[in-house]
């Protein structure tokens, strides 16, 4: 692969995400089972937030008007309760948090707030803002207002809403079949014996785990087997899989067969080849209906280049409207120096408000422990060749 047919950084963000064009089939779940699930409609307030006028905090309701001292407590109101108007012009309610307020009341006093009070009356201060303490119906959400878009990835916070609304059942965008391989016959599973001449499959897991932290589950598939008509009719049966997962056998090598086998089954490179540092030999694009991502096969470069460049178009292949990973702007604690002249993905932490790059940004794409000791990325742009002390970048988090 010569520089010549690298795509840039951006070109292969920009065309990856284009991959996706279509979204899953859709599906009703409970709301139990919602909690990550990526919503097929909009969801619109059928029950006012709040639903009635209730009190914010416990306290005393009363008419708000001028020269009020002392009132005379009418009634206690606990929540649950439905009290219909019925003070006079110097009394007030006794009434706890989330209780129905009357309609001839509409402001709360706290208990503490009072200048005095005991079981039958109390006494105001000279002064308090009318409306004080006092939740109006449908002040946080009025019926008819969309309260979820389609595409929103359903949290713990989004199911609090759904329930709000006693909703039981939404519909959600079937969950990606995806599958994930390894190449190499050297490679051997973790429960598996290794010799001093094979190496366990870091890739597969590694990337099993990412995916499953972004919320996808991914079905490990295997070794694909390291000659090309095996490896052919290995891709053959996978084609029901909305994604296939590739890591190694994407770089020039004579036993780099993986992009051959894919062509006999009627792959088309979006691009092959990223210049960027790990991982230039990323390589992406469709066989049919079916996403392949074939990432490189060690496991730092697996394990960044499908951070930034998978996770993004699982997202929107999952209907999800924000799939744009975040970032956060910076200063960078330690100088270090970079190779210009393509983009680099820098491992660090982030803490105390600072990025740390890992090892003085010495370390190989083959490494494992600059994945485990960082928390942070920062990519770089292709001019860049040192950073100081103090200076501002802008990093993702993993």
């Amino acid at each position: 692969m010569n520089k010549e047919q690298a795509v840039s950084f951006d070109e292969a963000v920009n065309l990856s995400l284009s991959l996706a064009t279509s979204k899953p089939h859709k599906a009703w779940v409970s709301i139990f089972d919602a909690l990550g699930r990526t919503l097929a409609r909009e969801i619109v307030c059928k029950k006012n937030l709040p639903s009635y006028n209730n009190a914010a905090m416990d306290g005393f309701a009363f008419k708000h008007g001028d020269n009020l001292g002392e009132l005379n407590i009418k009634t206690t109101i606990l929540a649950g309760q439905i009290v219909e108007p019925c003070l006079r012009e110097t009394e007030c309610y006794k009434i706890m948090t989330g209780a129905k307020v009357p309609d001839d009341a509409d402001t709360i006093i706290p208990f503490e707030d009072c200048v005095s009070y005991d079981e039958n009356k109390i006494v105001l201060p000279s002064s308090i803002k009318k409306g004080n303490a006092l939740r109006l119906m449908g002040e946080e959400e009025r019926v008819g207002s969309i309260l979820l878009e389609e595409g929103t990835c359903l949290n713990s916070r989004d199911i609090a809403l759904l329930a709000s609304q006693g909703i039981s059942m939404v519909e959600v965008y079937k969950k990606l079949q995806i599958a994930v391989f390894s190449t190499g016959d050297e490679l051997k599973s973790p429960w598996e014996n290794a010799n001093e001449n094979e190496i366990y499959d870091i890739n597969a897991l590694a990337l099993i785990s990412l995916l499953a932290e972004h919320g996808f589950v991914a079905h490990n598939c295997g070794v694909i087997p390291d000659n090309l008509e095996a490896a052919t009719e290995y891709f053959t049966r996978m084609k029901q899989y909305d994604v296939l997962i590739t890591s190694g056998g994407v770089s020039m090598g004579e036993a780099d067969f993986v992009e051959r086998a894919l062509i006999q089954n009627g792959f088309e490179a979006s691009f092959h080849g990223i210049n960027i540092k790990p991982g230039k030999p990323t390589m992406m694009g469709k066989m049919g209906e079916t996403i392949v991502a074939s990432m490189p096969g060690n496991p730092l470069a697996a394990y960044v280049n499908a951070f930034l460049f998978l996770i993004p178009v699982l997202k929107k292949l999952q209907g999800q409207k924000k799939f744009n990973l975040d970032t956060i702007k910076v200063p960078n604690a330690e100088p270090f120096n970079l190779k210009s002249g393509r983009v680099n993905l820098v491992l660090g932490s982030f803490k105390d408000g600072m990025f740390h790059v890992f090892g003085a940004n010495k370390y190989g794409s083959g490494m494992v422990k600059p994945l485990i000791n960082s928390n942070a990325l920062w990519v770089s742009d292709e001019k860049t060749s040192r950073i100081e002390a103090g200076d501002e970048i802008r990093i993702l988090l993993f």
